[in-house]
């Protein structure tokens, strides 16, 4: 097998260094942390890294401070949906489609108020909805204020959504807040990381299952 053969196939690590990766449809779910930033990058990282990857992106409102679905499109090459009730009759729900559609899900960044809503269901928008009843393996890349990381609350949130099986949190990297400029912040892990643990967690669930 050539190398850029060895590029093409599901799952295996090519001359990019990507991580090994099987899914073949993810869902990337970009909340409001400044993070959301590095979106183009990584959308473009995943297109070039597997390209038979089918991929979709949905922003919170929140994360349209920090970065466009305008600006996300042309690079994901399909259109970017808003993380919000629609107001026109559907046929299929767009947070069924969401919780049934993908074999892979991220959440990068995912804010410490998504984290919340995750942890006590709150199903207020369609992401929201679909992360409380997929079945998916799902991945989370917490991006933390200033301290916020032995925060009893963040704790709390953080044991209930690991006690789901479904559901892996990857931890923060310590790292320079952009707000206090002290060396106090927590960013979101890069999402190679990301990737690295949702392979291990989709294929240990098929091989319980």
């Amino acid at each position: 097998m050539s190398a850029a053969d060895q590029d093409r196939v599901p799952g295996s690590v090519g001359t990019s260094g990507a991580p090994a990766f099987g899914a073949r449809r993810l869902l990337l779910v970009g909340s409001g942390a400044l993070g959301a930033a590095s979106l183009p990058f990584w959308i473009n990282w995943l297109r070039l890294s597997y390209p038979d990857l089918d991929l979709r992106v949905v922003l919170t409102r929140a994360a349209e401070r920090f970065v466009t679905r305008n600006a996300l499109t042309p690079i994901l090459g399909r259109e970017v949906l808003q993380d919000v009730w629609s107001e026109e009759p559907e046929a299929s729900p767009l947070h069924v489609d969401l919780a049934q559609w993908p074999d892979a899900i991220a959440v990068y960044p995912a804010s410490l108020h998504y984290i919340a809503r995750l942890s006590i269901g709150l199903p207020d928008t369609p992401s929201q909805m679909a992360l409380q009843t997929t079945r998916a393996p799902l991945v989370i890349a917490p991006a933390l204020p200033p301290d916020a990381v032995t925060s009893p609350v963040y704790l709390k949130h953080l044991a209930e959504l690991q006690s789901r099986a479904n559901i892996v949190v990857v931890p923060p990297h310590k790292g320079l807040s952009v707000s206090s400029r002290q060396p106090d912040g927590s960013p979101a892990a890069p999402l190679t990381g990301v990737i690295e643990s949702l392979e291990r967690l989709r294929t240990n669930g098929q091989a319980q299952g």
